[in-house]
């Protein structure tokens, strides 16, 4: 069992049983619109959020056993989303397009090798003009706790070519261990 199918038998760290506040944010400022594919989405609490929003949501992760939370979830809140087993690197295989393409906690994950074939699927999930809201953990957290730090430096030379990068700001990954929460990057990046 591979880091991520054993961190879901229990509740791990990112799984704070509502959506991640800069998420929520988007939606109050009216930056959102649907279709919407949440990427990585874990047990769902962003989709689930977009989908008590009215949005028609997808929501994707590579671990079945998130997944399956996620749906048990949408079950239970009576809310419809779109939950697949997927890997952020095959999106092309969904066969269709959506307004927004969020992201909290996948690209921090990625290697640099795996980056551009994320960019390449991403794209061909957005059309011009699509949205890509990230929220990853930033290097300006010290060493030590949680996944791989990205520098804002990585954001903009990893979303170039068809991208614009509207914003790089600092932001908190929320978590269910640390009260305060994690330095994080949350970034607003265009399909051009």
């Amino acid at each position: 069992m591979d880091f991520f199918g054993a961190a879901y038998k229990g509740r791990p760290p990112w799984d704070i049983g509502r959506p991640q506040k800069e998420f929520i944010e988007l939606v109050r400022r009216g930056e959102v619109t649907g279709p919407v594919l949440d990427i990585g989405c874990g047990t769902g609490e962003n989709a689930l959020f977009f989908a008590a929003e009215g949005f028609e949501v997808w929501g994707i992760d590579a671990t079945p056993l998130a997944v399956e939370k996620a749906q048990e979830k949408a079950a239970a809140r009576n809310l419809a989303v779109q939950f697949r087993i997927l890997d952020a690197l095959s999106l092309t295989r969904l066969g269709r397009t959506f307004g927004t393409v969020t992201d909290s906690g996948l690209f921090h994950t990625l290697s640099d090798e795996n980056r551009p074939v994320f960019t390449e699927n991403l794209a061909a999930v957005l059309p011009s003009g699509g949205n890509y809201f990230m929220l990853c953990f930033s290097d300006l957290e010290p060493p030590g706790y949680g996944p791989r730090r990205i520098k804002q430096q990585d954001i903009r030379d990893t979303f170039r070519n068809v991208w614009s990068v509207n914003y790089i700001r600092p932001a908190v990954f929320e978590s269910n261990t640390r009260k305060e929460g994690s330095k994080a990057w949350f970034s607003s990046i265009t399909k051009k």
